[in-house]
Protein backbone atom coordinates (compact mmCIF):
# COMPACT_ATOMS: atom_id res chain seq x y z
CA UNK A 1 0.00 0.00 0.00
CA UNK A 2 1.48 3.24 -0.76
CA UNK A 3 2.44 5.76 1.84
CA UNK A 4 0.59 9.21 1.41
CA UNK A 5 2.30 12.29 2.48
CA UNK A 6 0.27 14.40 5.64
CA UNK A 7 -1.30 17.57 3.22
CA UNK A 8 0.23 20.04 6.04
CA UNK A 9 4.05 18.24 5.79
CA UNK A 10 3.86 18.63 1.78
CA UNK A 11 2.98 22.41 2.25
CA UNK A 12 5.98 22.58 4.71
CA UNK A 13 8.50 21.05 2.49
CA UNK A 14 7.10 22.81 -0.67
CA UNK A 15 7.45 25.94 1.33
CA UNK A 16 11.43 24.88 2.57
CA UNK A 17 12.19 24.10 -1.26
CA UNK A 18 10.32 27.35 -2.13
CA UNK A 19 12.62 29.51 0.83
CA UNK A 20 15.69 28.05 -0.57
CA UNK A 21 14.93 28.57 -4.45
CA UNK A 22 14.86 31.89 -3.31
CA UNK A 23 17.76 32.34 -1.41
CA UNK A 24 20.02 30.51 -3.81
CA UNK A 25 18.25 33.03 -6.50
CA UNK A 26 19.27 35.96 -4.27
CA UNK A 27 22.78 34.69 -3.82
CA UNK A 28 22.91 34.50 -7.82
CA UNK A 29 21.87 38.03 -8.25
CA UNK A 30 23.98 39.48 -5.48
CA UNK A 31 26.96 37.72 -7.15
CA UNK A 32 25.91 39.08 -10.69
CA UNK A 33 25.14 42.34 -9.22
CA UNK A 34 28.82 42.96 -8.16
CA UNK A 35 32.18 43.50 -10.54
CA UNK A 36 35.07 41.81 -8.27
CA UNK A 37 38.78 43.13 -8.89
CA UNK A 38 41.62 40.77 -7.27
CA UNK A 39 44.75 41.95 -5.73
CA UNK A 40 48.01 39.09 -5.91
CA UNK A 41 50.18 40.70 -2.82
CA UNK A 42 52.52 38.71 -0.46
CA UNK A 43 51.17 38.71 3.57
CA UNK A 44 54.63 36.22 4.05
CA UNK A 45 57.66 35.97 2.23
CA UNK A 46 59.95 38.53 1.59
CA UNK A 47 57.82 41.62 1.24
CA UNK A 48 55.59 40.80 3.88
CA UNK A 49 56.08 44.11 5.24
CA UNK A 50 54.20 45.35 2.21
CA UNK A 51 51.38 44.16 1.71
CA UNK A 52 48.63 44.58 3.65
CA UNK A 53 49.38 48.46 3.52
CA UNK A 54 49.69 48.31 -0.16
CA UNK A 55 46.65 46.61 -0.56
CA UNK A 56 44.76 49.33 2.01
CA UNK A 57 45.16 51.28 -1.15
CA UNK A 58 43.01 49.15 -3.21
CA UNK A 59 40.65 48.61 -0.35
CA UNK A 60 40.23 52.69 -0.58
CA UNK A 61 39.61 53.05 -3.76
CA UNK A 62 36.86 50.47 -4.36
CA UNK A 63 35.12 52.28 -0.79
CA UNK A 64 35.24 55.50 -2.73
CA UNK A 65 34.32 54.00 -6.00
CA UNK A 66 31.15 52.24 -4.53
CA UNK A 67 30.16 55.61 -2.88
CA UNK A 68 30.13 57.00 -5.84
CA UNK A 69 27.29 54.72 -7.41
CA UNK A 70 30.08 51.89 -8.53
CA UNK A 71 30.44 50.98 -12.27
CA UNK A 72 28.03 49.80 -14.61
CA UNK A 73 25.46 50.05 -12.01
CA UNK A 74 27.11 47.41 -9.66
CA UNK A 75 28.90 47.81 -6.78
CA UNK A 76 32.78 47.24 -7.46
CA UNK A 77 34.11 44.00 -4.73
CA UNK A 78 37.46 43.51 -3.74
CA UNK A 79 38.42 39.65 -4.14
CA UNK A 80 40.41 37.77 -1.09
CA UNK A 81 43.83 38.81 -1.83
CA UNK A 82 45.71 35.88 -3.27
CA UNK A 83 49.20 35.72 -0.96
CA UNK A 84 52.56 35.36 -3.59
CA UNK A 85 54.50 34.81 -0.57
CA UNK A 86 57.16 36.89 -2.78
CA UNK A 87 57.50 33.58 -4.38
CA UNK A 88 57.41 32.97 -8.19
CA UNK A 89 56.17 29.24 -8.20
CA UNK A 90 53.91 29.82 -5.14
CA UNK A 91 52.05 33.51 -6.70
CA UNK A 92 51.49 31.12 -10.22
CA UNK A 93 49.27 29.23 -8.10
CA UNK A 94 47.94 31.77 -6.48
CA UNK A 95 47.48 33.57 -9.79
CA UNK A 96 45.54 30.61 -11.38
CA UNK A 97 43.08 30.26 -8.63
CA UNK A 98 42.26 33.93 -8.69
CA UNK A 99 41.62 33.55 -12.37
CA UNK A 100 40.28 29.84 -12.41
CA UNK A 101 38.25 29.94 -9.03
CA UNK A 102 37.48 33.94 -8.29
CA UNK A 103 37.06 34.26 -11.91
CA UNK A 104 38.62 37.78 -12.28
CA UNK A 105 39.01 39.72 -15.18
CA UNK A 106 41.32 42.15 -13.64
CA UNK A 107 44.23 42.07 -11.08
CA UNK A 108 46.33 44.38 -8.89
CA UNK A 109 49.42 43.13 -8.56
CA UNK A 110 52.17 41.52 -7.73
CA UNK A 111 54.59 43.55 -6.18
CA UNK A 112 58.08 42.38 -6.85
CA UNK A 113 59.54 42.51 -10.70
CA UNK A 114 60.20 38.34 -9.98
CA UNK A 115 56.68 37.50 -9.49
CA UNK A 116 54.75 39.56 -11.71
CA UNK A 117 56.66 38.86 -14.88
CA UNK A 118 55.96 34.84 -14.39
CA UNK A 119 52.51 35.42 -13.50
CA UNK A 120 51.71 37.11 -16.45
CA UNK A 121 53.71 35.40 -18.90
CA UNK A 122 52.12 31.86 -17.31
CA UNK A 123 48.98 32.91 -16.57
CA UNK A 124 47.02 35.99 -16.49
CA UNK A 125 48.15 36.92 -20.62
CA UNK A 126 47.42 33.50 -22.19
CA UNK A 127 44.15 34.00 -20.00
CA UNK A 128 43.30 37.42 -21.35
CA UNK A 129 43.35 38.78 -17.75
CA UNK A 130 44.49 42.38 -17.24
CA UNK A 131 47.36 42.69 -14.78
CA UNK A 132 48.45 46.33 -13.30
CA UNK A 133 51.38 45.69 -10.66
CA UNK A 134 52.02 49.12 -8.71
CA UNK A 135 55.42 48.06 -7.57
CA UNK A 136 56.82 46.10 -10.37
CA UNK A 137 60.06 48.46 -11.44
CA UNK A 138 62.25 46.18 -13.58
CA UNK A 139 63.02 47.71 -16.44
CA UNK A 140 62.97 44.36 -18.29
CA UNK A 141 58.59 44.20 -18.18
CA UNK A 142 58.50 46.93 -20.75
CA UNK A 143 59.51 44.44 -23.65
CA UNK A 144 57.43 41.35 -22.37
CA UNK A 145 54.59 40.77 -25.32
CA UNK A 146 51.81 40.86 -23.47
CA UNK A 147 49.37 41.21 -26.32
CA UNK A 148 48.63 44.66 -24.31
CA UNK A 149 47.28 42.68 -20.70
CA UNK A 150 49.97 44.17 -18.49
CA UNK A 151 50.18 47.31 -17.08
CA UNK A 152 52.43 49.26 -14.34
CA UNK A 153 51.58 52.59 -12.30
CA UNK A 154 54.82 52.61 -11.70
CA UNK A 155 57.72 54.04 -13.62
CA UNK A 156 60.74 51.82 -14.20
CA UNK A 157 64.10 51.56 -12.41
CA UNK A 158 65.95 52.96 -15.70
CA UNK A 159 64.60 56.06 -14.36
CA UNK A 160 65.12 55.64 -10.38
CA UNK A 161 68.86 54.84 -11.04
CA UNK A 162 68.88 58.57 -12.30
CA UNK A 163 68.05 60.13 -9.27
CA UNK A 164 69.75 57.61 -6.94
CA UNK A 165 73.08 58.06 -8.97
CA UNK A 166 72.83 61.67 -8.26
CA UNK A 167 71.87 60.95 -4.53
CA UNK A 168 75.14 59.12 -3.87
CA UNK A 169 77.27 61.66 -5.60
CA UNK A 170 76.10 64.36 -3.47
CA UNK A 171 77.18 62.66 -0.70
CA UNK A 172 80.58 62.47 -2.03
CA UNK A 173 80.68 58.95 -2.81
CA UNK A 174 82.89 58.17 -5.20
CA UNK A 175 82.70 54.51 -5.24
CA UNK A 176 80.27 52.28 -4.39
CA UNK A 177 79.89 48.25 -4.51
CA UNK A 178 76.52 46.87 -4.85
CA UNK A 179 74.86 43.78 -3.24
CA UNK A 180 71.16 42.72 -4.79
CA UNK A 181 68.46 40.03 -4.94
CA UNK A 182 68.90 37.63 -7.46
CA UNK A 183 65.90 38.25 -9.38
CA UNK A 184 64.11 40.30 -11.55
CA UNK A 185 64.13 43.65 -9.43
CA UNK A 186 67.39 43.28 -8.37
CA UNK A 187 69.53 42.39 -11.69
CA UNK A 188 67.60 45.16 -13.63
CA UNK A 189 68.14 47.79 -10.98
CA UNK A 190 72.01 46.76 -10.18
CA UNK A 191 72.47 47.03 -14.01
CA UNK A 192 70.24 50.54 -14.56
CA UNK A 193 72.66 51.82 -11.10
CA UNK A 194 75.85 50.94 -12.69
CA UNK A 195 75.23 52.67 -15.80
CA UNK A 196 73.71 55.76 -14.35
CA UNK A 197 76.40 55.85 -11.51
CA UNK A 198 79.13 55.47 -14.15
CA UNK A 199 77.61 58.22 -15.94
CA UNK A 200 78.53 60.89 -13.48
CA UNK A 201 81.59 60.00 -13.53
CA UNK A 202 81.74 57.19 -10.39
CA UNK A 203 82.82 53.77 -10.22
CA UNK A 204 81.30 50.58 -9.26
CA UNK A 205 83.96 48.40 -7.94
CA UNK A 206 81.87 45.32 -7.55
CA UNK A 207 78.37 43.59 -7.92
CA UNK A 208 77.65 40.81 -6.00
CA UNK A 209 73.49 38.58 -6.37
CA UNK A 210 72.75 37.44 -3.24
CA UNK A 211 69.64 34.66 -2.81
CA UNK A 212 66.99 35.21 -0.48
CA UNK A 213 66.56 32.62 2.40
CA UNK A 214 70.51 32.40 3.31
CA UNK A 215 71.34 32.10 7.34
CA UNK A 216 74.61 34.25 5.89
CA UNK A 217 75.70 36.39 3.72
CA UNK A 218 79.24 37.18 5.34
CA UNK A 219 80.69 35.96 2.12
CA UNK A 220 78.71 38.13 -0.26
CA UNK A 221 79.46 40.94 1.81
CA UNK A 222 82.80 40.27 2.01
CA UNK A 223 82.65 40.06 -2.11
CA UNK A 224 81.23 43.28 -2.36
CA UNK A 225 83.14 45.38 0.16
CA UNK A 226 86.38 44.73 -1.65
CA UNK A 227 88.24 47.22 -3.06
CA UNK A 228 86.91 49.69 -0.08
CA UNK A 229 84.49 51.46 -1.43
CA UNK A 230 82.96 54.38 -0.20
CA UNK A 231 79.23 53.04 0.22
CA UNK A 232 76.85 49.53 -0.41
CA UNK A 233 74.21 49.78 -2.43
CA UNK A 234 71.43 47.32 -0.79
CA UNK A 235 68.82 46.35 -3.30
CA UNK A 236 67.24 43.35 -1.33
CA UNK A 237 63.55 42.95 0.41
CA UNK A 238 63.02 43.92 4.22
CA UNK A 239 63.60 39.98 5.21
CA UNK A 240 67.15 39.44 4.00
CA UNK A 241 67.78 42.97 3.77
CA UNK A 242 67.63 43.39 7.55
CA UNK A 243 70.52 40.21 7.62
CA UNK A 244 72.38 41.61 5.43
CA UNK A 245 72.80 45.20 6.72
CA UNK A 246 73.09 43.37 10.51
CA UNK A 247 75.90 41.25 9.08
CA UNK A 248 77.64 43.79 7.34
CA UNK A 249 77.81 45.85 10.56
CA UNK A 250 78.56 43.27 13.04
CA UNK A 251 81.38 41.80 11.27
CA UNK A 252 82.86 45.26 10.65
CA UNK A 253 82.86 44.98 6.89
CA UNK A 254 80.67 48.18 6.23
CA UNK A 255 79.21 51.00 7.92
CA UNK A 256 77.80 53.65 4.95
CA UNK A 257 75.16 52.74 2.79
CA UNK A 258 72.83 53.25 0.19
CA UNK A 259 68.96 52.12 0.06
CA UNK A 260 65.90 51.76 -2.86
CA UNK A 261 62.44 51.41 -2.77
CA UNK A 262 62.41 47.69 -1.35
CA UNK A 263 64.01 49.03 1.84
CA UNK A 264 61.76 51.72 2.54
CA UNK A 265 59.77 50.52 5.89
CA UNK A 266 60.38 51.44 9.40
CA UNK A 267 60.53 47.32 9.98
CA UNK A 268 64.12 47.73 8.80
CA UNK A 269 65.30 50.76 11.81
CA UNK A 270 63.84 48.85 14.57
CA UNK A 271 64.98 45.20 13.46
CA UNK A 272 68.59 47.02 12.59
CA UNK A 273 69.31 49.60 15.27
CA UNK A 274 68.57 53.25 14.77
CA UNK A 275 71.81 54.56 15.49
CA UNK A 276 73.75 52.19 12.91
CA UNK A 277 71.30 53.60 10.06
CA UNK A 278 71.23 57.16 11.07
CA UNK A 279 72.26 59.02 7.68
CA UNK A 280 71.64 56.89 5.21
CA UNK A 281 69.58 57.50 2.11
CA UNK A 282 67.71 56.17 -0.55
CA UNK A 283 65.33 55.98 -2.69
CA UNK A 284 61.42 55.24 -4.24
CA UNK A 285 58.49 56.63 -6.44
CA UNK A 286 56.98 59.48 -4.71
CA UNK A 287 54.54 61.97 -6.20
CA UNK A 288 55.27 65.50 -6.20
CA UNK A 289 53.12 67.85 -3.16
CA UNK A 290 50.18 68.54 -4.42
CA UNK A 291 46.00 68.84 -2.87
CA UNK A 292 45.56 65.39 -4.60
CA UNK A 293 48.10 63.92 -2.83
CA UNK A 294 46.79 65.73 0.64
CA UNK A 295 43.67 64.37 -0.48
CA UNK A 296 44.88 61.38 -0.54
CA UNK A 297 46.65 60.87 2.52
CA UNK A 298 43.43 62.53 4.15
CA UNK A 299 41.27 59.97 3.10
CA UNK A 300 43.74 56.95 3.54
CA UNK A 301 44.19 58.16 7.52
CA UNK A 302 40.20 58.75 7.77
CA UNK A 303 39.83 55.28 6.84
CA UNK A 304 43.01 53.41 8.35
CA UNK A 305 44.94 55.96 10.49
CA UNK A 306 48.11 57.26 10.32
CA UNK A 307 49.58 56.35 6.45
CA UNK A 308 52.83 54.73 7.19
CA UNK A 309 56.09 55.92 5.25
CA UNK A 310 56.05 53.05 2.23
CA UNK A 311 55.69 53.14 -1.38
CA UNK A 312 53.04 51.94 -3.84
CA UNK A 313 50.07 51.95 -1.13
CA UNK A 314 49.15 55.62 -3.59
CA UNK A 315 50.23 53.44 -6.95
CA UNK A 316 47.98 50.55 -6.02
CA UNK A 317 45.07 53.09 -5.36
CA UNK A 318 45.29 54.52 -8.95
CA UNK A 319 45.69 50.82 -10.62
CA UNK A 320 42.33 50.16 -8.58
CA UNK A 321 40.88 53.35 -9.94
CA UNK A 322 41.80 53.13 -13.42
CA UNK A 323 40.76 49.49 -13.59
CA UNK A 324 36.87 50.43 -11.89
CA UNK A 325 36.75 53.14 -14.65
CA UNK A 326 37.89 51.24 -17.67
CA UNK A 327 35.18 48.80 -17.23
CA UNK A 328 33.04 51.58 -16.71
CA UNK A 329 33.92 53.32 -19.67
CA UNK A 330 34.30 49.48 -22.01
CA UNK A 331 30.72 48.97 -20.70
CA UNK A 332 31.84 45.14 -20.29
CA UNK A 333 33.95 43.56 -17.18
CA UNK A 334 36.22 41.31 -19.14
CA UNK A 335 40.09 41.23 -19.91
CA UNK A 336 39.97 42.21 -23.25
CA UNK A 337 37.60 45.30 -22.97
CA UNK A 338 39.96 46.65 -19.37
CA UNK A 339 42.95 46.66 -21.47
CA UNK A 340 41.49 48.12 -25.06
CA UNK A 341 40.39 51.03 -22.72
CA UNK A 342 42.23 51.66 -19.95
CA UNK A 343 44.51 53.95 -22.15
CA UNK A 344 40.84 56.38 -22.50
CA UNK A 345 40.87 56.84 -18.78
CA UNK A 346 44.72 57.31 -18.02
CA UNK A 347 45.70 59.48 -21.20
CA UNK A 348 44.38 63.15 -22.77
CA UNK A 349 42.28 64.13 -24.82
CA UNK A 350 39.68 64.61 -21.83
CA UNK A 351 38.29 66.25 -19.05
CA UNK A 352 40.62 66.14 -16.06
CA UNK A 353 39.49 64.05 -12.69
CA UNK A 354 40.61 63.12 -9.32
CA UNK A 355 39.87 60.87 -7.22
CA UNK A 356 37.54 63.68 -5.43
CA UNK A 357 35.63 63.80 -8.62
CA UNK A 358 34.63 59.86 -9.17
CA UNK A 359 30.92 60.70 -9.36
CA UNK A 360 32.15 63.14 -12.36
CA UNK A 361 34.07 60.98 -13.98
CA UNK A 362 31.38 58.20 -14.17
CA UNK A 363 28.49 60.25 -14.81
CA UNK A 364 30.78 61.64 -18.05
CA UNK A 365 31.67 58.11 -19.14
CA UNK A 366 27.88 57.12 -19.24
CA UNK A 367 27.83 60.37 -21.38
CA UNK A 368 30.25 58.67 -23.57
CA UNK A 369 32.57 61.62 -22.54
CA UNK A 370 36.57 61.11 -22.10
CA UNK A 371 37.98 61.78 -18.82
CA UNK A 372 41.86 61.92 -18.29
CA UNK A 373 42.46 61.04 -14.57
CA UNK A 374 44.77 62.13 -12.68
CA UNK A 375 46.44 60.32 -10.11
CA UNK A 376 47.08 59.95 -6.39
CA UNK A 377 51.01 58.81 -7.29
CA UNK A 378 51.19 61.68 -10.07
CA UNK A 379 50.69 61.62 -13.78
CA UNK A 380 49.84 58.00 -15.21
CA UNK A 381 49.68 58.46 -19.35
CA UNK A 382 50.35 55.11 -20.10
CA UNK A 383 52.27 54.04 -23.12
CA UNK A 384 52.60 51.69 -26.04
CA UNK A 385 54.46 49.13 -22.89
CA UNK A 386 51.36 49.93 -20.50
CA UNK A 387 54.01 51.64 -18.73
CA UNK A 388 53.74 55.63 -17.78
CA UNK A 389 55.99 57.64 -19.55
CA UNK A 390 57.43 59.81 -16.85
CA UNK A 391 57.72 59.54 -13.00
CA UNK A 392 58.60 61.09 -9.72
CA UNK A 393 60.95 60.10 -7.08
CA UNK A 394 61.46 60.62 -3.57
CA UNK A 395 64.75 61.33 -1.83
CA UNK A 396 64.18 59.64 1.59
CA UNK A 397 66.78 59.65 4.55
CA UNK A 398 66.75 57.79 8.15
CA UNK A 399 66.75 60.48 10.65
CA UNK A 400 66.70 59.68 14.62
CA UNK A 401 64.89 56.37 14.01
CA UNK A 402 62.66 57.70 11.30
CA UNK A 403 61.64 57.71 7.42
CA UNK A 404 62.24 61.26 6.46
CA UNK A 405 61.63 62.68 3.16
CA UNK A 406 63.94 65.19 1.88
CA UNK A 407 62.62 65.83 -1.56
CA UNK A 408 61.28 64.81 -4.96
CA UNK A 409 62.53 64.68 -8.41
CA UNK A 410 60.84 64.23 -11.97
CA UNK A 411 62.45 62.37 -14.52
CA UNK A 412 61.43 62.42 -17.97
Amino acid sequence: MKKLVPRQRFRTVASAFLVLGLTISSVCLTAAEEIKIGTLFPYTGGLAAYGPAIRNGAVLAVDLINQSGGVLGKQVKLAENRDTQTEATIAIDAAQKAVNIDKLPVIIGALSSGVTVPVATSVTIPKKVVLISPASTSPEITNIKDDGFLFRTVPSDALQCQVLAKVAKEQHFSTISIIYVNNTYGEGLSQAMQSSFEALGGKVLKTVAFSPGGASYRSEIQKAVKGDPDALLLIAYPENGVKILRQAIEFGLASKFLLTDGMKAPEVIKNVGAKYLNGTYGTAPAPLDSAIVKNFREAYQQKFGEMPPKPYIDTCFDATILAALAIQKAGAANGTAIKDHIRDIANAPGEKVDFTQLTKAISLLKEGKEIDYEGASGSLTLDQHGDISSGSYGIWKIDNGKIVDVRVEVIE
